[in-house]
């Protein structure tokens, strides 16, 4: 199955009639779009409005592939399961966001190749007939590891400096 997911803060109607259109070119692919409040609703994929956050987990965890707006938040979930993701980044010139922090989101994870970066509808329907094929199928944790921990404990200690508890 493949989840989209456009957030809670914005409709992302670009994103949605992208992904729809492909499906309708596209018979036998299991496509499920939560599209919040958008004006656009789909004619060839399920879609809900709003997701409780255990569904939404659900549809992530039982996904092949998750196609989303750049916000961080649905990435690194995805990732943490170890899905492969497509970003089609909101844009401000084209009224979706208030500024464009989620280019510079796609543009980040793109270059580590985290996520597979659509800079445009077309582009987006080319990479889901090619899905099939994912940059990254590893899991990210949710928490720090041990080495990172231990690291941040010497720099805290290093930057920090200690107070003498005797007396002068």
């Amino acid at each position: 199955m493949i989840f989209v997911a456009v957030g809670t803060q914005l409709p992302f109607d670009r994103l949605i009639q992208a992904v729809d259109s492909w499906a309708g070119a596209a018979p036998g692919r299991e496509v499920m779009a939560q599209i919040a409040a958008g004006s656009y609703l789909p004619q060839h994929v399920r879609w809900e409005r709003n997701l409780a956050p255990s569904a939404f987990q659900e549809c992530l965890e039982n996904s092949d592939l998750v196609v989303a707006h750049a916000g961080i938040g649905t990435i690194l979930s995805a990732l943490e399961l170890g899905k492969p993701v497509i970003v089609l980044p909101r844009r401000c010139s084209l009224g979706e966001h208030r500024n464009d922090h989620q280019l510079a989101t796609a543009s980040r994870f793109g270059a580590r190749r985290l996520v597979q970066v659509a800079k445009d509808e077309q582009e987006l329907r080319n990479l889901l007939d090619e899905f099939a094929v994912p940059v990254s199928s590893q899991k990210i944790s949710g928490t720090a590891s041990p080495e990172l921990l231990a690291n941040l404990r010497k720099f805290i200690e290093m930057a920090v400096p200690r107070q003498n508890s005797e007396p002068s």
